[in-house]
């Protein structure tokens, strides 16, 4: 009976409920070394979902967030199947902003991808990665598009590790 049981919860809990998703879930302990690869002078605060840092004596002036939630609109699937290509990805984005460029990330076992982009008189570069419905975002809005796109790139070896999994 006990066995009975047990399946039957098994199977009314949601798609994904085992699934692995991010190795952390709680941003704050990772907070130290996102600030220590970025360099001196950036300042902020972290939450478990998020951190957010600037760095208003640093080249560009950035402004920084990582942010981890939910993506359960079928995006990873479409992407891991590819039904959905990087090229209808930066498509999407062009339409938004003509100077958009979207790139694919080596990220496995998520997938992702990182654009970059204008925000009117600034640049912005947005890493998504995407694990089991766990989403996770760095962003970086800055003076130049090189600052941005450094500082996200700076960044993704870190979380790849720390925060990706294996």
């Amino acid at each position: 009976m006990l066995r009975a049981f047990l399946a039957s919860v098994a199977m009314l809990a949601p798609a994904g409920a085992f699934s692995k998703g991010l190795a952390v879930k709680d941003l704050t302990t990772i907070e130290r070394a996102v600030t220590e690869a970025l360099g001196p002078g950036f300042i902020g605060r972290a939450a478990p979902a998020r951190i957010d840092l600037m760095c208003a004596s640093c080249a560009g002036e950035p402004i920084v967030g990582v942010q981890i939630g939910v993506q359960n609109d079928g995006t990873e699937q479409r992407v891991r199947a590819g039904q959905t290509k990087i090229d209808d990805l930066e498509r999407i984005c062009r339409a938004r902003s003509p100077e958009c460029r979207i790139s694919a990330l080596d990220v496995a076992p998520a997938v992702g991808w990182v654009s970059s982009y204008r925000v009117g008189d600034t640049a912005g570069a947005t890493a998504i990665v995407i694990r089991d419905g766990d989403l996770l975002t760095i962003r970086a809005i800055a003076r130049d598009a090189a600052s941005a796109r450094r500082i996200v790139d700076t960044l993704l070896p870190l979380v790849k590790e720390r925060v990706v999994g294996r």
